[in-house]
């Protein structure tokens, strides 16, 4: 029986951080058994918000961080298949076929294209940046995925996927299958500043490559209750970033939920919260970091993988091209 397909993927815009674990990882190294999967190194997508030369001389090491921490979490090269976006032509023919039927009125309703323009100070969109979700739509429709984990903030362009597969189908045939939508179990993980979801622009992350001393560093400038000024004082745990983490990565039920009941009374101190919490994701990044080191000391490890699993993708988003084009009399020869 032929497995499902899933494609999802990262810009690489620098290192991983626990954002993107819980967002879209964690379900991406669970679902590798029971889905062909494909992950996408998105490095031109990265061209949408970042053109200077100083930034882009930057993407052969991103690519490597975002390989690598990919590799860290458990995703294994010998059940899944790594692209490279750029490495595969066909992405930008299907992109630019696609964009026929796609409204310029239907991607300025994208709800994260005003966030974007605000959260970097942009005027006017270029077109690459509006259609941003005709491109993912040809990266995840150049394997014909059927699912595609990602975090909340991507679930509109994935609906713009939906609706132009489901346009290509109408007019021409069944040809492109509508992918589903898988998000994580915690969709947004706020930021240790505790007002915005963790970034790397807004450094405000907790990265899967930090040391344990980083960790602990950035785990007690971590924002609590701002009402609770001395530890004898009752504190809100509900929308505490400090106990969000806990219930996120804190396998220790028993003592989370003693932490919680303490605080509400004003029994224990941030300081004691704090300590377990850095304790606990320390003990969640050790055997990251062990495989991430492992990985390091075979120094072609990353272009070995991006290099087999793009030929692949080529093979399949070639496919996907010439069934597009034969379905609309484009064929020629």
């Amino acid at each position: 029986m032929t497995r499902q397909r899933i494609l999802t993927g990262d810009r690489p815009t620098g290192r991983m951080h626990l954002g993107h674990y819980v967002g879209t990882m964690a379900n991406r190294a669970r679902l590798q058994d029971t889905y062909e999967c494909f992950f996408l190194v998105a490095d031109l997508h990265m061209l949408t918000t970042r053109t200077e030369l100083e930034r882009l001389r930057l993407t052969q090491e991103n690519i490597r961080h975002v390989v690598l921490d990919n590799l860290s979490v458990g995703i294994d090269p010998g059940r899944s298949t790594y692209v490279l976006q750029s490495l595969v032509p066909a992405i930008s023919e299907i992109a630019l076929i696609l964009g026929m039927l796609t409204t310029v009125p239907r991607l300025q309703r994208v709800p994260t294209l005003k966030e974007v323009m605000q959260d970097l100070e942009i005027e006017q969109p270029s077109l690459g940046l509006l259609g941003y979700p005709v491109l993912q739509a040809a990266d995840i429709l150049c394997v014909r995925a059927n699912l595609v984990p990602v975090g909340k903030d991507q679930a509109s362009h994935l609906e713009v996927t939906r609706e132009v597969a489901r346009r290509f189908n109408s007019l021409y045939g069944e040809v492109l299958p509508e992918p589903d939508t898988l998000i994580g179990d915690v969709p947004n993980l706020v930021g240790i500043d505790g007002k915005a979801k963790m970034s790397k622009s807004l450094d405000n992350a907790i990265y899967l490559s930090d040391d344990a001393k980083t960790v602990e560093q950035k785990v007690r400038t971590m924002y609590t209750d701002p009402n609770r000024v001395r530890a004898d004082i009752p504190g809100r745990v509900e929308g505490n970033p400090v106990f969000m983490y806990h219930d996120a990565f804190n396998p220790d039920t028993a003592e989370v939920d003693d932490l919680k009941e303490r605080y509400r009374t004003g029994r224990v101190g941030d300081v004691e919260v704090k300590r377990k919490l850095a304790a606990a994701l320390n003990r969640f990044l050790d055997p990251i970091r062990e495989r991430r080191a492992a990985f390091e000391r075979r120094p072609r490890i990353v272009e070995e993988i991006l290099a087999a699993g793009s030929e692949r993708a080529r093979r399949e988003a070639d496919e996907t091209l010439d069934r597009m084009k034969s379905a609309m009399g484009l064929r020629f020869l």
